[in-house]
């Protein structure tokens, strides 16, 4: 094991526990949520057809969960990368592993703003490379309950 490697894990470790990251709020327009559609091929109405979904259950046009995951992992590189935070001496790259769990516990309606907060949960060694988890959730503007929490797996290469 390389001393940076270790030195990182040492870093790190302390850091458990630790809110890493908070976006700045980003919103979800309609234009945003039919280009998905478009990439993705999921035209559902609840996403689409403004008019059929301010008339359905959520009383407007949702953005798509898989969107919110994908912009999820956007938001905090401005702040600083969910499943690292800063960069650590001698890392040369951070990647996404996955995730090892993720809910959507409420929709986004088109027009609101969202942003992430992640906090630190696990960091080991795997593979000569340091594995990080992060809970990160999704919040939308003036609500209270999120629209995503997700466990993102980071790996940090030295």
């Amino acid at each position: 094991m390389s001393d940076a490697l270790q030195k990182a894990f040492e870093v790190m470790t302390a850091r458990i526990g630790e809110q890493t990251s908070q976006s700045e709020w980003f919103e979800i327009t309609q234009d945003r949520v039919n280009d998905f559609a478009d990439v993705t091929m999921d035209h559902q109405w609840i996403h689409v057809d403004v008019d059929r979904a301010n008339a359905g259950p959520f009383g407007a046009p949702i953005a798509h969960g898989q969107l919110t995951l994908s912009i999820m992992s956007h938001l905090p590189r401005a702040a600083a990368a969910a499943t690292s935070g800063p960069a650590l001496e001698g890392q040369k790259l951070g990647i996404n592993y996955g995730f090892d769990k993720v809910r959507f516990p409420s929709p986004v309606p088109v027009g609101s703003k969202i942003r992430t907060t992640s906090t630190l949960k696990r960091v080991e060694i795997k593979g000569g490379m340091l594995e990080t988890m992060n809970e990160v959730k999704v919040e939308i503007e003036g609500q209270e309950k999120p629209c995503c929490v997700a466990e993102s797996l980071g790996r940090l290469v030295f």
